[in-house]
């Protein structure tokens, strides 16, 4: 029976066939691992996927965390899940083995790991927390701190979070107020209130690891003044075990529309509920140097936002295909040429317009996930460079991809789970059926780790115009390899090409023409809507470059992957052309806009 929370196959056609992962073995970092290994980590996490996270991803939805005043109280499944998790060693997939990682390439990683979001996208919070977390300690904080408490963490004794957002500041991180007092041993103690702080308390490992911004006293002023923190929730002895209680304390849970089976808390530190040592704050210990804790914060960030647009396809591609199998078992209603009652009826998926549902979800969920393996194999060229120039033209690209990486499925995988409703018909809202908590569960992640707003302003206001607009140019080179691949072939393949090199052209001198105003607020005033049209080419780029990859091969699979490509490019790119022209007038509707006039 097939899966339905992935397509073995595409991921395959996506590792092996379109990216070439397997010639990262001939790379020192990834000299041990072959096929056969990556094909075991993938093995590995769809049984594990499937038997310990897909298995309670309704309950844990119906019985979300629960705090009693003393505990938060989950069900016992999540940690069964998350231990089944560490016993298979997967923590770790993707570090260093210097530290205990299987080192494998981000590209299988994120490809295995998808299994585990397409599973339980609420349970598979807490792991990529903590994977996150333990990257962000190995790349910057002391030898010391990475023995204590990332080791922890691989075992799946530890799980680790991110403190950013407090109530009055929100995204804005330049008002933050937490504060971070020097002590005499070369520790910190922290006062303040985080908010929105997935997995920020339970009862699921030993100790709970917080990543925490604050500002130390005399700093500078707004974001160049933010350090970053360790904060455990229990402080270790001298042998690395859990001791004294630190005075990290739950505020309240906040209870959201979906993801309800991951804990999201509020939490005060330095509010005196514990005192460790007997003294005032919470203990914390500086991650590298002071007042760098934003850039260091961000190394994790992105990696967060690379995984919630990971978590969006998974979601989903997996209702895709819940909505798919419906659609072949669901008879119902007959051809529009043979409409009298005594022919039999049909499956759904033979009319016409839940064919083109079911083609958009293709379309939208098979790019998101080429474009999120694409990305995670920038990352391996990153970390196993076989020049400079490769590392950093990878990195360039990386850069300009990641808003994109992060927004675009979020909302295109959004729609598509709002297509697989659709296709369920009345049974589609039901909660007997799993497509409407994956929708659910999805709209969160258009805010996650950063709202499309301000990866917006990320990518027009920073990314494009970044040294002197390298990433464009390093992109640009990329799409036109592509076009050139695509345009020495005949058909289809030609054709499209052409679409989408004029439409590449269109918005790099679109983009030259706004810049060009002198006029930054007028410029972003629409960069919600650049956002789009840029992410959109993207999407027509990867799926022009996946098309090439299957010429000369045949059979269902391929003619699926050519179908959806031409799809994108019939009903999807041309709808950036009317957003590029409202770009290129800077139109100012918006920015014009009164609060009096709402």
């Amino acid at each position: 029976m097939r899966s339905t929370l992935l397509s073995r196959q595409d991921l395959e056609f996506l590792l092996y066939e379109w990216l070439g992962v397997e010639e990262l073995t001939k790379r020192e970092r990834y000299r041990d691992h072959s096929r056969e290994t990556f094909d075991g980590v993938l093995d590995l996490s769809e049984q594990v996927a499937t038997k310990y996270f897909a298995t309670h991803n309704k309950l844990s939805d119906a019985n979300e965390p629960r705090f009693d005043g003393e505990r938060v109280h989950l069900i016992p499944e999540v940690e069964e899940a998350l231990d089944a998790f560490a016993r298979a060693e997967l923590v770790g997939m993707t570090m260093d083995a210097a530290v205990g990682g299987a080192q494998l390439p981000a590209a299988v990683g994120n490809a295995a790991f998808a299994y585990f979001h397409a599973a339980n996208v609420a349970t598979a919070a807490y792991p990529l927390l903590t994977m996150a977390n333990a990257n962000l300690i190995c790349r910057f904080g002391t030898a010391e701190q990475v023995d204590r408490f990332v080791a922890p963490m691989l075992a799946g004794r530890f799980h680790g979070t991110m403190a950013l957002s407090e109530p009055q500041a929100g995204s804005s991180l330049a008002d933050i107020v937490t504060r971070a007092e020097p002590q005499d041993d070369g520790t910190y103690r922290l006062f303040g209130n985080k908010m929105w702080i997935s997995a920020g308390e339970h009862e699921l490992g030993d100790n709970i690891v917080h990543l925490v911004l604050a500002k130390i006293p005399g700093g500078p002023t707004g974001t160049k003044g933010i350090s970053l923190f360790l904060v455990p929730k229990f402080l270790l002895d001298d042998d690395g075990n859990p001791g004294e209680r630190n005075d990290v304390s739950l505020a309240g849970l906040n209870h959201k529309m979906g993801f309800r089976g991951t804990v999201n808390t509020v939490l005060n530190f330095g509010e005196g509920e514990h005192t460790p040592g007997g003294g005032a704050g919470a203990v914390g210990y500086l991650i590298g140097e002071a007042h760098r804790g934003l850039p260091y914060m961000f190394h994790m960030m992105n990696e967060a936002r690379i995984g919630v647009g990971l978590g969006a396809t998974a979601l989903g591609y997996t209702g895709y295909l819940k909505s798919l199998d419906y659609a072949r078992n669901r008879p119902q209603g007959r051809s529009v040429v043979h409409k009298g009652s005594a022919s039999p009826q049909v499956p759904i998926v033979e009319h016409t317009d839940v064919r083109r549902m079911l083609l958009a979800q293709k379309a939208y969920v098979e790019g998101a996930l080429a474009l999120n393996l694409y990305c995670a194999k920038l990352v391996d060229l990153t970390r196993s460079p076989e020049s400079d120039a490769e590392r950093d033209t990878a990195q360039l690209v990386l850069d300009i991809l990641t808003p994109i990486a992060k927004s675009w499925p979020s909302q295109w995988c959004l729609e598509a789970n709002n297509l697989a409703i659709q296709v369920l018909g009345g049974a589609g809202y039901t909660r007997e059926y799993d497509v409407e908590q994956h929708y659910r569960d999805n709209r969160l992640n258009p805010i996650h780790e950063g709202t499309h707003g301000i990866q917006s302003l990320d990518l027009l206001g920073r990314k494009v115009p970044q040294q002197g607009g390298a990433c464009v140019a390093a992109l640009g080179g990329a799409i036109a390899k592509t076009v050139a691949s695509a345009g020495a072939l005949t058909g289809d393949p030609s054709e499209l090409a052409e679409q989408l090199d004029a439409a590449w052209q269109r918005l790099v001198t679109v983009t030259a023409s706004m810049w060009a105003s002198g006029d930054p607020e007028l410029v972003l005033a629409n960069s919600a809507v650049y956002l789009e049209a840029f992410g959109h080419l993207v999407i027509a780029w990867i799926w022009l470059d996946q098309f090439v990859a299957t010429q000369g091969r045949t059979g269902d699979f391929y003619d699926g992957k050519r179908q959806a490509a031409r799809f994108f490019f019939a009903f999807e790119l041309p709808k950036v052309g009317p957003q590029l022209d409202l770009l290129e007038r800077l139109d100012r509707t918006t920015l014009d806009m009164r609060d009096s006039w709402f």
